[in-house]
């Protein structure tokens, strides 16, 4: 490991061999708490493990416990109480929370898991580790881009308007919007290493993949809208490290990671020899497929040069005849945690939010600094600051800053200026760090 640890080998070890999925009802709860504490300190970890470029033990234990399953699992579950329990817990009349904190840990769950997922599964061994739920998540990440192709339809995701300032669910309701979008660019990640290991996939995954789902057809949607590209006041922006960032000219040519990963998935389910075998292209796919050619320009191929194998396969296609739709009786097997979990919790959702709202959204004062003092410890600053590459932003207008909020150590802020206007957002969270701090 790297000079600096969040965590000694044998503490991985016991936070690995504890991880397990619950059930949607416990989402918040005293042990889920614990649980999602453990994954960020294992996200980070692992985050850490890859930038200092040594072993990658995370990974290695995640795949010697078997716990790849279990996080599939618990992602989606996550998935499904957002768009499920979340909504009627925001109508709920009596919902009315001094503190949004404890929600919010929820709704950012599923980004903790994607970050980890994302990160491990550059490694083949952990996407063979993940054994029949590869369907499940290939699903999910199904999900997640058709989401990014239908939003780039709506124009880019919200910004912060720290100037107009809502209920906190309203708050709470803007933020998992735009944490949405993030979380789809993740789960693109997640797929195109999904696709690395094509030659490997069982046959129901690479049916799912390029029949069910259609993901090259989807691939080259998602090149055309480019969803994580905007122009924005006659100047190019792309948005990488969680914030939309303005391209200088001299860049515009490079290739943008997120555009790099649909190439190389792209490539990866069109030229290997088992995709090949078992992708149908119809005419509809043709005419799809043959988009991709004006995007092969001579500067890109100098980036990519392997896709110069690609426009020959593009070459080649626009000179052959399209096949009908296949109509050969498969049995194949399909994802099933989606499907459990509607089945096991249908009919019980408004329930499941009253129950959560009693017993484990409306904590005590005690509680939270309680709950204020584990977050502390868990979001070490020295660790923070070591897996952000880039130097820390003003809280209120995202210019470089240089100042740290003084009582919570939390927030930077560029000026005292912006410190004031943000005052009336950061307060209430400011205090109870403090207070959590204290505690310690």
């Amino acid at each position: 490991m790297g000079d600096l640890e969040l965590l000694l080998p044998g503490e991985a070890d016991v936070l690995v061999r504890g991880l397990r999925s619950f059930p949607l009802r416990e989402m918040g709860s005293g042990g889920w708490n614990q649980q999602h504490e453990n994954l960020e300190k294992l996200n980070m970890q692992a985050i850490l493990d890859a930038t200092a470029s040594q072993g990658e033990p995370i990974q290695e234990l995640l795949v010697t416990h078997g716990k790849i399953p279990a996080l599939v699992e618990e992602l989606i579950a996550v998935e499904m109480w957002k768009q499920r329990v979340f909504p009627v817990l925001c109508r709920l009349e009596d919902f009315k929370p001094q503190n949004t904190f404890p929600i919010y840990m929820v709704v950012h769950h599923e980004a903790s898991i994607v970050n980890l997922l994302e990160t491990v599964f550059f490694h083949k061994e952990v996407c063979e580790s993940a054994e029949d739920t590869v369907l499940d998540l290939v699903d999910y990440c199904h999900r997640k881009l058709t989401l990014l192709v239908a939003r780039s339809d709506c124009g880019s995701p919200p910004e912060e308007e720290e100037s107009q300032y809502g209920t906190p669910i309203q708050e709470l309701q803007k933020q998992a919007e735009r944490m949405e979008f993030e979380i789809s660019l993740k789960a693109l990640s997640v797929l195109r290493y999904i696709t690395d290991c094509v030659d490997s996939l069982s046959l129901s995954t690479l049916n799912r993949m390029l029949s069910t789902h259609n993901l090259p057809c989807l691939l080259v949607e998602l090149l055309e809208h480019s969803p994580w590209s905007r122009q924005e006041g006659g100047k190019l922006q792309q948005f990488e490290g969680g914030r939309w960032q303005t391209v200088a000219p001299s860049e515009q040519q490079k290739l943008s990671k997120l555009d790099g990963q649909v190439w190389i998935a792209l490539y990866n389910l069109l030229l290997s020899p088992e995709a090949r075998a078992r992708y149908c292209l119809t005419s509809f796919a043709k005419g799809q497929l043959l988009k991709l050619r004006a995007f092969l320009t001579d500067t890109l191929l100098d980036q990519l040069p392997n896709l110069a194998d690609l426009q020959g396969f593009l070459a080649h296609l626009a000179l052959t005849e399209t096949q009908p739709p296949k109509k050969d009786l498969v049995l194949e097997q399909i994802p099933e945690i989606w499907e459990r979990l509607e089945r096991e919790n249908r009919g019980k959702w408004q329930a499941i939010a009253k129950h959560q709202l009693r017993h484990i959204f409306s904590p005590s004062e005690q509680d939270l600094r309680l709950q204020a003092r584990r977050w502390a410890e868990t979001y070490r600053l020295d660790v923070l600051e070591a897996v952000t590459p880039e130097r820390p932003r003003c809280a209120f207008c995202s210019a470089e800053a240089s100042k740290r909020c003084s009582r919570c150590q939390n927030e930077w802020y560029c000026c005292r200026e912006c410190q004031v206007k943000h005052w009336e957002k950061h307060g209430k969270a400011c205090v109870l760090a403090a207070q959590g701090d204290r505690a310690k």
